[in-house]
């Protein structure tokens, strides 16, 4: 994926944002332990491995290589750590999981937009960008989507957050406007705030919206979500007149615009 002068700052998001829940306890178990053994000294680390050696021994083991001593240690500080087996592991996490996918979860009302309409087919890849693009971002990954977060100001908060509830795997983020980032995937959703074009001028406000649009699919979303301030009666006809052939909705709140919503191919 083009970047442009923008930082990547995750690019290890899985192929498939549906990793199995086996797959991801095994990658839990692994980092528990890493984690454990950089919180040793060297001597202790050491002083494990002589107990592993000891284990091995004890059980005849034909060729006590390397590898298998290192599998040993990880064996013992499994033990240690009190890892609970896969079955605990799991009914905790489809707890967790569910809880995440609430909107609420994040701040977001449950007759929002957001959680009323952007709803594409599993597995399927989004834009998000804005000031309040975070709790946006971490909303959809939680439904399993592959979000694709790039703003200046809220990545390293986005990608907080995702490794804080397990999330890393479909967020990727980007240091960038959106003049910097050039997708590379089908997008099924973009969702912005007004402020995710700030700093453009009208002309490369356009081009963007244009690349965006070329990027989505038949029967994908664009979503500006937000107050739109003063400016809202002209950025609302502005944005009419580049969606032709668009299915367009806006809402408003207290009699003004407060979201714009657009659907490819639907008009």
């Amino acid at each position: 994926m083009h970047l442009g002068a923008g930082n990547l700052v995750c690019k290890n998001m899985a192929k498939s944002p549906q990793r199995s829940l086996r797959h991801e306890y095994e990658l839990y178990i692994e980092e528990e332990i890493e984690t454990y053994k950089d919180s040793l000294p060297r001597t202790a680390l050491l002083k494990i491995g002589d107990e592993a050696v000891a284990s091995l021994r004890g059980e005849q083991q034909l060729a006590l290589t390397e590898l298998v001593v290192w599998e040993e240690v990880d064996r013992i500080i499994k033990q240690r750590l009190r890892i609970p087996a896969y079955s605990t592991w799991r009914r905790r996490r489809v707890k967790l999981l569910e809880e995440l996918r609430r909107p609420e979860h994040w701040g977001l009302r449950p007759d929002s937009v957001l959680a009323r309409e952007v709803r594409p087919p599993a597995e399927s890849h989004v834009l998000v960008s804005g000031d309040t693009g975070d709790r946006a971002a971490l909303y959809l990954a939680a439904q399993g989507y592959a979000v694709h977060a790039v703003d200046h100001d809220v990545v390293e908060r986005v990608m907080s957050a995702a490794e804080a509830a397990g999330l890393t795997d479909r967020v990727r983020g980007y240091t960038a406007d959106l003049r910097q980032w050039t997708p590379e995937v089908s997008l099924s959703a973009v969702v912005c705030t007004p402020s995710a074009f700030a700093g453009l001028t009208k002309v490369e406000r356009l081009k963007v919206i244009e690349l965006l649009q070329g990027a989505t699919h038949e029967g994908g979303i664009h979503l500006l979500d937000a107050d739109m301030g003063t400016q809202g009666t002209a950025l609302l006809k502005e944005l009419s007149l580049q969606y032709k052939g668009w299915k367009i909705s806006v809402e408003e709140a207290e009699g003004e615009p407060r979201s714009f919503l657009a659907r490819k191919g639907a008009a």
